[in-house]
């Protein structure tokens, strides 16, 4: 079980680019962490380096499981395998109805849910090596109560969100006292982008076998109880 640091350890977050994705790359930097940084626009990236020194930054279409697992080779080759994932690849697009879900916002969403399953494949070794193995996404409220103008997203952050339970179950199944899978559930990301980076580096901190595999809905008012 890990003592909290996160002095050595090797967290990659997808999505960097994103507010959230600063945040949290800033408190876990801030944390003592080695922050791997992963986003497909550069310019992004450079202003995250600029923003929190410190970052090591790669560009990847996470949505090709080929040029993720270019990128695990790369990552290995520098800084050895991780120790987290922190996963932020997504949007929102609303439809207005159901005739109104489209084609386009729906590949648009299930390309984040291939970057959570191409990621996840890729680092699952990794992370069950881990002495301190952690992963965490970022699901909706949608998922329990979807409407039918975010029938698109809800059925996406769905996916996803069962996705990651799933690998919980395999991380429960073969390192049950290192490693934890966590979905943090929210209404709206927007206003919680540093509680969220103090959340994510509270996994640490947390018994694995306590969290793993559990819903936290996060948000502005208590603290989610990590165990």
């Amino acid at each position: 079980m890990s003592d909290g640091s996160l002095t050595g350890r090797v967290v990659l977050v997808a999505g960097a680019t994103s507010t959230s994705g600063e945040a949290v790359a800033r408190s876990l930097v801030t944390a003592g962490a080695t922050v791997v940084a992963v986003g497909t626009r550069a310019a992004g990236l450079e202003a995250l380096s600029t923003a929190v020194p410190g970052v090591t930054t790669h560009t990847c279409d996470l949505s090709s499981r080929a040029d993720v697992a270019t990128l695990a080779s790369r990552i290995h080759a520098d800084l050895g395998p991780i120790d987290g994932l922190v996963h932020l690849v997504g949007g929102w697009r609303g439809g207005g109805s159901i005739a109104g879900q489209s084609d386009d916002d729906w590949d648009f969403f299930d390309r984040a849910f291939r970057t959570l399953r191409n990621t996840t494949r890729e680092f699952f070794a990794d992370l069950v090596a881990s002495p301190a193995g952690r992963l965490a996404f970022v699901s909706s409220t949608t998922v329990d109560s979807p409407t039918a103008g975010a029938a698109n997203y809800a059925a996406a952050k769905a996916a996803s969100d069962a996705w990651v339970r799933a690998v919980a179950q395999g991380f429960g199944t073969d390192a049950p006292d290192t490693v934890a899978a966590v979905v943090f559930v929210v209404r709206a990301l927007a206003g919680l982008e540093a509680r969220l980076g103090d959340e994510v580096v509270r996994l640490w901190s947390a018994d694995p076998a306590a969290v793993n595999g559990t819903r936290i809905p996060l948000s502005a008012g208590d603290a989610p109880n990590l165990g």
